[in-house]
């Protein structure tokens, strides 16, 4: 497989910015001596010409609506070309490699993927049978390698252009965003996460020169700000900061942004102005709800009364805070829905979240950790294999319905690009009509008042 083409690398979404997986593959296959085609369907088409030709097609699934599209690409692959091995990898082909396996794919990789996908096509070279750590077959299962890897500088030479993804738009400008990681897998071990099952608590810093390495050439292809997609940033803040202080040093000029969770904001605050004053645009937190209920059962490692004194702290520091959340859990109610609306509303917050994120409902991958909580019997349902996901029902019927109209609502205001503050309101509307009481929307938007403007991306963070 060292002709052109004969590796087919695919990918279908990554939160609106350049593939990562594809960048980091790519450097690894080409420093062996391969000279792989990645495409990302999410800007550019998949030829029909590229499948007939590929021998291997590696596709990648980071994230729940990724594998979504993900298996439509990859069911086209075997209608055009039924000889290619097929191959997922990242996060979800791991959790998912019992139907992936069963239905469609040759080989499921999850964790730390390069290497085994590196290692599985060498023996595919080779022929014979494949046994190799890491990669699942459809004779036997693997459990994901989890060991430190060999870091590569991604190569991206032959991604789309950053000028074809989100954008940050703040202060009336849109900028162009480049993305990258310093560190793997996370140290905490949130119930609902999907990193949970794969890394059990384990995270790896990738050297900080292979990290401003890929930083250095993505501002020379145009970048002016910075994803750090890290499930959190603040997993070793020495090394976070220290990533941060030398691109401020190197491009003063480019702004940044970062997920990182609330219980880090709250035991690092002596941190927070160096990171504003090093370029720090926004903070991406998974607040999830504000009900305590619903946090201790997803093992947040955080209260309600946090997440206050977090949007304050933030406020007074001077990084705009742009929560996310998955507002509809079994533990979730239609008083806490509605409370957790009038705390966006009353602080005058709606502006640092995306519409989208009050639709969010749990999803529960197979292996989550969600499947051990103790009142699992009162709601939990059987395993949807093709929808990669254990169904579930809420103890109340309502918040069941009200989730499918928010989500309905969001996705035609999204479509038609509506107001937020108007969608907002209108979601409110619907809850508030669930619980028997009415409002009136353009009423309550005009009471809103004068709107702030916060620095965000185009395209809204959410799996």
């Amino acid at each position: 497989m060292r002709s052109p083409g004969d590796i087919l690398l695919i990918s279908c979404y990554e939160l609106g910015h350049q593939p990562f997986q594809l960048a980091s593959l790519l450097a690894l296959l080409r420093q062996a001596g391969y000279a792989p085609l990645a495409v990302d369907t999410s800007v550019e088409p998949l030829s029909d010409e590229a499948i007939v030709r590929a021998r291997f097609v590696a596709i990648s699934v980071p994230m729940h609506t990724a594998l979504r599209l993900g298996e439509q690409v990859a069911r086209h692959v075997r209608l055009l070309n039924p000889a290619a091995t097929l191959c997922f990898y990242g996060l979800y082909a791991a959790l998912n490699a019992s139907h992936l396996l069963q239905e469609i794919g040759d080989f499921a990789i999850g964790g730390e993927y390069e290497e085994p996908l590196l290692r599985l096509i060498a023996a595919l070279e080779r022929g014979g049978p494949i046994f190799i750590p890491g990669v699942s077959t459809k004779q036997a299962m693997s459990v994901p390698s989890i060991t430190r890897p060999a870091f590569v500088l991604p190569d991206r030479r032959q991604l789309p252009a950053l000028e074809r993804y989100a954008r940050l738009e703040w202060d009336g400008q849109a900028r162009i965003v480049g993305y990258t990681e310093t560190t793997r897998g996370c140290k905490h071990t949130c119930a609902h996460c999907p990193i949970t099952p794969i890394y059990h608590g384990r995270f790896f810093a990738i050297p900080t020169e292979v990290v401003l390495t890929d930083i250095r050439r993505q501002v020379e292809q145009g970048a002016q700000h910075i994803t750090f997609g890290d499930p959190d940033f603040f997993n070793g803040p020495t090394h976070a900061l220290r990533i941060a202080r030398a691109l401020h040093h190197d491009f003063p000029d480019v702004t940044f942004d970062a997920t990182i969770k609330i219980e880090h904001l709250l035991k690092h605050p002596h941190l927070l102005p160096e990171l504003r004053d090093l370029g720090c645009a926004f903070v991406v937190s998974a607040v999830e709800s504000l009900n305590d209920t619903v946090l201790r059962n997803l093992k947040k490692g955080h209260s309600a009364a946090d997440v206050v004194a977090v949007f304050d702290l933030m406020e007074e520091v001077g990084i705009a805070l742009r929560p996310s959340l998955m507002p509809f859990s079994p533990w979730e109610t239609l008083d806490s829905y509605l409370a957790l609306l009038a705390f966006f509303e009353q602080r005058h917050l709606i502006e640092h979240i995306d519409p989208v994120h009050f639709s969010i409902r749990l999803l529960i991958p197979p292996g989550s950790a969600i499947l051990d909580a103790p009142d699992r019997a009162l709601w939990l349902d059987k395993l949807d294999a093709s929808a990669y996901t254990y169904r579930w029902h809420h103890p109340d019927p309502r918040m069941d319905v009200l989730q499918r109209v928010v989500a309905a609502l969001v996705e035609q205001a999204e479509r038609q690009h509506r107001d937020p503050i108007e969608t907002f309101f209108s979601i409110k509307a619907l809850a508030l009509a669930a619980n028997g009481q009415d409002m009136s929307v353009s009423s309550a938007i005009e009471y809103y008042g004068a709107r702030r403007p916060i620095p965000h991306l185009t395209e809204s963070w959410f799996c």
